[in-house]
């Protein structure tokens, strides 16, 4: 099987990713972001192993919808079993996802008490067991890890050091703690540590930063200054929706807008059961934002509940 992440490293220097965001990334909002500017990695929300191996598999594997304009598409998993764990990485082999990554770094408490995510870092033997398994579920699919720099102290050299002797194909290190959630600056100077490990242990893991990253310009400055292979953007999302393409360029509020309207209708089209169209309140700030009107606008669209509601506010704003 092709490791697409080593052709990454090798073809763009930095390569860039969507950031796995529970809640967000779910398969519209990937269809729009490729439609607008794609990414060079996109990632699933992160789905639960235990869940899939269980009645509620039915449920939870519409976490791993994704069409072909998404790839190359990586499943991110977490759990506490590493036999599920092996279960879940043939079930994402079959469903025929370019890659399989496992959330070491999420730090909601309730994720940290069953002994998941960031807590792994205080479990390396069970994180370990989690990688062996993964790795012969996926058998031959790139196996990656997503994680921070510690718990509730700096422990890069310790932690980072441990995974990059795992042999995985690709590492993202966010730059804070656990504790820190996302209070504090990212500490760049910490994964500019890990790139220096990766050197060191494992050449041939491909090492991507995560932490405060906006735009093209400070993606470029972080691979200069600390050495990553790529970049993970994340919340830089909620304010282009453009951000990823390859050739910025100014959007007008129009084009904002009828990008929401292809949101708001693919989204309704897609979940016209499963969810309520409320959720898809939380993506109106990405679209409606910096423009005459727009608090006024928005205040409208938070008070909608179909996409029919939504088309109208929208085109009544533009009929002015």
């Amino acid at each position: 099987m092709v490791n697409f992440w080593h052709q990454l490293a090798l073809q763009t220097k930095p390569f860039l990713a969507l950031a796995p965001m529970e809640g967000v990334t779910d398969y519209v909002f990937r269809e729009i972001i490729a439609g607008a500017g794609k990414p060079d990695v996109f990632f699933t929300e992160f789905t639960n192993t235990e869940a899939l191996c269980s009645k509620g598999y039915g449920k939870m594997v519409q976490n791993l919808k994704y069409s072909e304009s998404q790839r190359p598409i990586v499943a991110q998993i977490w759990g506490t079993d590493p036999k599920n764990f092996c279960t879940v990485a043939r079930m994402i082999k079959d469903l025929g996802f370019d890659g399989i990554d496992i959330n070491m770094g999420c730090p909601v408490r309730d994720v940290l008490k069953m002994g998941s995510g960031a807590s792994l870092i205080n479990n390396p033997e069970l994180a370990a067991a989690m990688i062996t398994a993964t790795k012969a579920g996926a058998d031959g699919m790139p196996v990656s890890v997503k994680t921070r720099i510690g718990v509730s102290k700096v422990v890069t050299e310790e932690w980072i050091g441990f995974l990059l002797k795992q042999h995985i194909d690709a590492l993202t290190v966010h730059g804070r703690t656990a504790k820190e959630l996302s209070k504090v600056p990212a500490h760049w100077e910490e994964i500019g540590k890990a790139v220096k490990l990766r050197d060191q242990y494992a050449p041939e893991t491909v090492i991507i930063g995560n932490g405060d990253i906006l735009n093209h310009g400070q993606a470029q400055n972080a691979h200069t200054m600390y050495g990553v292979d790529g970049v993970m953007i994340g919340t830089g999302i909620f304010q282009n929706p453009w951000l990823f393409e390859k050739n910025p360029k100014e959007h007008t509020s129009r084009e904002s807008l009828e990008l929401l309207l292809k949101h708001a209708k693919l989204y309704s089209d897609t979940y016209p059961e499963e969810r309520r169209f409320v959720a898809m309140r939380k993506y109106f700030k990405i679209y409606v934002r910096s423009f005459s009107g727009a608090n006024a606008l928005l205040k409208q669209l938070m008070e909608t509940k179909d996409f029919s509601e939504v088309e109208h506010r929208v085109l009544t704003r533009a009929e002015r």
